[in-house]
C-alpha cells in the first residue's frame, strides 16, 4: 500500500498546525514555504481536514489556520482517513459485496487483518506524538512557523 501526497502532505500540514497552535493562526503561506509544498495544493488538502473538524478557520490580517482540537486529541488515523477514504487495503474488506468470491476468499482474511492493524497503528499515534519529534528535530535551528 502507498499513501498518496495528500496524505503525506496533509499529516505535515498538521504537524506546522500542532507546532505553531501556541503561537496563533497560520497562513498557509508560511506552512508552504517552510515545507516546500505547493501553497495551491495545501488550500486543496485543507478543504477535508476543515469539513472533518480538524482545523479551523480565522479570516483577516491575524487570520489563518489552527487545530480545532489539541493535537494530543488527534490521531494520524483521523488526519489520514479524510485524505484517503477508507484505508483499508481491498475494497472488500469494508465492503464484501464488491467480489462476489468474499465469502470463500481466503486471502481476504488476510486483508482484512492488515487492514485492522494498519487502522489502529495510525490510531494510537497522536498528532502530539509527532509535534514533539518535529519540536526536537528543530530543536536549535529557527523556527519556521513564526514568520
Amino acid at each position: 500500500m502507498r499513501l498518496s501526497t495528500r496524505s503525506r502532505y496533509g499529516v505535515r500540514l498538521m504537524v506546522a498546525l500542532g507546532a505553531s497552535d501556541k503561537k496563533g493562526p497560520i497562513f498557509l503561506k508560511q506552512i508552504a514555504l517552510s515545507e516546500e509544498i505547493s501553497e495551491k495544493y495545501l488550500s486543496q488538502i485543507i478543504i477535508p481536514l476543515k469539513a472533518s473538524g480538524l482545523v479551523t478557520t480565522f479570516r483577516g490580517a491575524h487570520g489563518g489556520y489552527i487545530l480545532a482540537r489539541p493535537a494530543s486529541e488527534i490521531t494520524i488515523r483521523e488526519i489520514v482517513e479524510p485524505l484517503e477514504g477508507d484505508i483499508s487495503l481491498v475494497d472488500c474488506v469494508k465492503n464484501p459485496g464488491v467480489c462476489n468470491r468474499s465469502g470463500a476468499c481466503i486471502t481476504r482474511e488476510v486483508w482484512e487483518d492488515m487492514s485492522a492493524l494498519l487502522s489502529d497503528y495510525l490510531g494510537n499515534i497522536s498528532l502530539e506524538d509527532l509535534v514533539e519529534k518535529h519540536k526536537k528535530k528543530r530543536s536549535g535551528s529557527v523556527d519556521d512557523y513564526s514568520i
